[in-house]
């Protein structure tokens, strides 16, 4: 993919769906501390993680995206649905950029710019260099590993008070690296490499708030690196409300151009 359409689309992600993540309002609980128990396995750190998912029906509130390029700085506050495992839904103030992604379909549009996409994920796949699917998006927003942990060995350190895990078997172009925050098993860092290509995908999150019995990330930051291109998107979520009735009001505009893809620009 040529350097501008990955800055492109990139920045088009921060904007529109790759956006979203968690601020504590006023009577949330951030959550802190906890220390890592050097006597647990590997298989029980990463068993404790799936069993510490949360489960709910819909999720809806705010969320706080600030953007950059390393030139240009972007900030937006946008709405968010979701539904899981259904749909996840994001609108910019007065539906100037909406997003509506389900398992089998990412679409957004945008009026400023009189432009839509509609396809399905393998492009993004492309351009974060990881195989990429709604489940990996849900699983970002809400704190849970990208890869299914339950298909490799890892090898088990402590790692800046975080349980640090790494395939056991390393792969050869592929690099990959988790860290389990000790006191809700919820994922501190993941990261996800491709030396050769010098690609690199890092997701960070800085700590995690308690909304009634959930417990959702607070802050998350998102570094995509392509070559000697640098893109970041910060999240911070905002006036969570769980399991309440909702809809995802989304139509692309008649008229509008829409964006595609081809091969040659991977």
């Amino acid at each position: 993919m040529t350097q501008i359409v990955f800055q492109s689309l990139l920045k088009r992600l921060g904007i529109c769906f790759l956006v979203f993540f968690v601020i504590s309002c006023k009577s949330n609980k951030v959550l802190t501390g906890g220390a890592a128990n050097e006597n647990l396995s590997a298989k029980t750190i990463i068993k404790t993680h799936y069993q510490n998912e949360i489960d709910f029906k819909t999720l809806r509130g705010k969320m706080k995206i600030e953007y950059s390029n390393g030139e240009d700085n972007q900030g937006v506050s946008v709405s968010l649905r979701m539904e899981k495992n259904k749909a996840i839904w994001i609108s910019a103030p007065f539906g100037m950029v909406k997003a509506y992604i389900t398992p089998n379909r990412v679409s957004f549009y945008n009026k400023l710019e009189n432009e839509y996409f509609d396809g399905d994920f393998s492009y993004l796949s492309n351009l974060l260099g990881t195989e990429l699917d709604f489940q990996k998006v849900q699983n970002l927003l809400l704190g849970q590993a990208l890869l299914d942990l339950t298909e490799e060995k890892y090898d088990l350190e402590v790692a800046d008070r975080n349980y640090q895990l790494k395939p056991r078997k390393a792969a050869e172009l592929f690099k990959i690296l988790f860290q389990i925050e000790p006191k809700n098993f919820k994922i501190a860092t993941q990261q996800l490499s491709q030396p050769l290509k010098k690609r690199l995908l890092e997701i960070d999150y800085q700590n995690y708030q308690k909304i009634s019995q959930y417990v959702l990330p607070n802050s998350i930051f998102i570094t995509a690196i392509d070559k000697d291109i640098k893109n970041t998107i910060a999240i911070e979520y905002r006036n969570i409300e769980f399991n309440n009735p909702m809809n995802f009001p989304y139509k692309i505009p008649k008229g509008y151009k829409e964006i595609v893809l081809t091969k040659n620009d991977i």
